[in-house]
């Protein structure tokens, strides 16, 4: 791919937006877990370190899933080993279960992620659980994460609507999210798994929290309104967004599914706004461009198209 100097959006400050928002870059783990072919530990470790360089605080490195159901990151150990781990930047892994956390603890993880659903079908699907059942899983590795001195987000997801249940009523996804940093999550992250919110019902499930603290967004593209929906949970009051370098990701659960907020376009947007977030846009626009090359096929980020061709 082509480079050209990046030119940066005029800067003009919103109302109403926080002064600054932490980035949790989903890339390497949520973006590759969902690739055909295994990419070599190698280029993930590389693509760590590119995003460490262009200023990635958060980095969601990979996942403690049982290889039989991610293959692709069935070398967690492996990349955890090799890893170059830097002042200052946070490397949270996914644990599914008790036995995930014992992998993660024996890595030396510091931060782990647990991933729970807000609808029963999915439960049932991803978990094999049922809505209520998935907290006997989750409570036990929350605890023992805790006691370890360990940082613990809860995911959860299908928060705006869901393939097999339609739109999901706000207040079951309000209980699930209260059960899990009830049971000691520090953040909560609210997923739109098939991209099919709109920013009204992100306004609506935020103020049905009513305390935004400890939460965070995780939108998909899938319908194009990933920014705009990013945009209303920055104006009630979110100041961790999840994203992927690149656009990275996609979700088997929706046709046509364009996969995970890119952190470019997210980034364009943070800049436009004048809102902070510590990023390099042109070291992660080469990062993107060098993975696409890596992946065999075009960014679908739209910044990082404009900018690298």
């Amino acid at each position: 791919m082509g480079a050209r100097e990046v030119g940066l959006p005029e800067a003009v400050p919103g109302g109403g937006l926080p002064d600054r928002v932490t980035i949790w870059e989903v890339g390497p783990r949520d973006g590759l877990q969902n690739e055909s072919a295994v990419v070599p530990v190698a280029t993930k470790l590389e693509f760590l370190d590119r995003l460490a360089d262009a200023g990635a605080a958060v980095l969601e490195a990979t996942s403690f899933v049982h290889p039989k159901w991610v293959p692709q990151l069935a070398d967690a150990e492996e990349l955890l080993a090799g890893l170059d781990r830097r002042a200052g930047v946070d490397y949270p892994v996914l644990v599914p279960n008790e036995r995930g956390l014992e992998r993660a603890l024996a890595a030396g993880v510091t931060h782990v992620a647990i991933f729970a659903s807000a609808t029963e079908s999915f439960a049932r699907r991803n978990l094999n659980r049922s809505l209520d059942e998935q907290f006997a899983m989750f409570d036990p590795v929350v605890s023992r994460a805790k006691a370890e001195g360990l940082g613990v987000r809860g995911y959860a997801s299908m928060c705006f609507g869901d393939p097999w249940e339609g739109a999901v009523p706000r207040d079951q996804v309000v209980g699930v999210g209260k059960r899990l940093l009830d049971m000691g999550c520090d953040q909560l992250s609210l997923g739109d798994t098939i991209g099919v919110a709109t920013p009204g019902q992100v306004t609506a499930l935020l103020a049905a929290f009513g305390e935004v603290d400890r939460l965070a967004v995780h939108f998909h593209d899938t319908y194009g309104q990933a920014l705009a929906n990013t945009l209303a949970a920055l104006q009630a009051g979110v100041t961790t967004v999840d994203s992927s370098a690149g656009g990275l990701g996609g979700c088997p659960y929706a046709e046509s599914a364009t996969g995970n907020l890119a952190t470019e376009d997210l980034v364009w947007m943070l800049d436009g706004l004048g809102v902070e977030h510590g990023l390099d846009l042109d070291r992660l626009a080469d990062t993107s461009a060098w993975m696409a090359d890596r992946l065999g096929r075009p960014s679908p980020s739209r910044v990082v198209r404009a900018l690298r061709g």
